[in-house]
């Protein structure tokens, strides 16, 4: 199990600094493509992960893959956890950072389920809409999911909106369950 606040001190540690140097996205895009890269399954994060294997050899084969291909607080950051043995928090940290660097913009996360594609002008006057109600910047992630039939769902933080064919099915299913 990961520990949140601590992933979170680190987060907040390596934001400060990124920051401090005027960093801050581009760190958050490389500690993203880091996580990409070792968190996925695989013998990658077998290695990057496992105990057995001696810290210097870790950090020997990182700086080979990294050096020079990502900023250096993001390489540092990386080995510190190694020199730690805290590479499970890997993830943890760079959810976190991103989530930091949002609030930092004023933004939030949205995620838009539709059946289709949307076409980029209808997708922007959403936004625009939505930006408009809430009074919020968003980050959108779109995912297509044919199974909501029409409509769209959207999940803003702990928020969520249904207005999709296959909610409204649902939510009639469940009333006509409990009316009998």
């Amino acid at each position: 199990m990961v520990n949140q606040t601590l992933a979170r001190r680190y987060a907040i540690a390596i934001a400060t600094l990124a920051r401090e140097q005027g960093v801050a996205e581009r760190v958050g895009a490389d500690l993203s493509a880091i996580g990409d890269s070792l968190g996925g399954p695989g013998q990658v994060r077998d290695f990057f992960e496992s105990p057995v294997i001696d810290r210097p050899s870790k950090e020997r084969a990182l700086t080979e893959v990294f050096d020079g291909k990502v900023h250096p607080i993001a390489l540092h950051a990386l080995l510190l956890l190694v020199r730690k043995r805290r590479e499970t928090l890997l993830r943890a940290i760079v959810a976190e950072y991103l989530a930091l660097e949002r609030e930092a913009r004023g933004a939030e996360l949205l995620t838009l389920e539709t059946p289709l594609p949307l076409d980029p002008a209808e997708r922007d006057r959403l936004l625009a809409r939505l930006e408009d109600v809430y009074g919020k910047k968003f980050e959108v992630s779109e995912v297509v999911d044919p199974s909501l039939i029409g409509g769209l769902r959207l999940m803003m933080g702990d928020r969520r909106i249904d207005a999709s064919i296959s909610g409204r099915l649902d939510a009639l299913a469940r009333d006509l369950a409990h009316a009998s």
